[in-house]
């Protein structure tokens, strides 16, 4: 995701998607949930685990680049 939706996750499809966390520290992990819950209004957040598996979510980055360039546009709600 781009920044804008991270910090406003209402701009797509009400808010109606999740966002994923990874880490070693159960409470880092959950401080940062209730932080995207609370700050940013992320209704899903979902714990993938240790941070080995932060590698699989930096794998999506490739695709909305991919996206971005043949919608000529980043994926924005003007386009979905």
């Amino acid at each position: 995701m781009n920044a804008v939706l991270q910090v406003n996750p209402m701009s797509l499809a009400n808010g109606d998607h999740d966002i994923f966390v990874c880490g070693n520290d159960g409470e880092a992990k959950a401080k940062v949930a209730d932080f995207l819950k609370i700050q940013y209004g992320w209704k899903n957040v979902i714990d993938l685990g240790d941070i080995t598996n932060a590698r699989g979510t930096k794998m999506l980055l490739p695709i909305w680049v991919r996206l971005w360039g043949a919608l000529n546009s980043r994926c924005s709600t003007s386009r979905l």
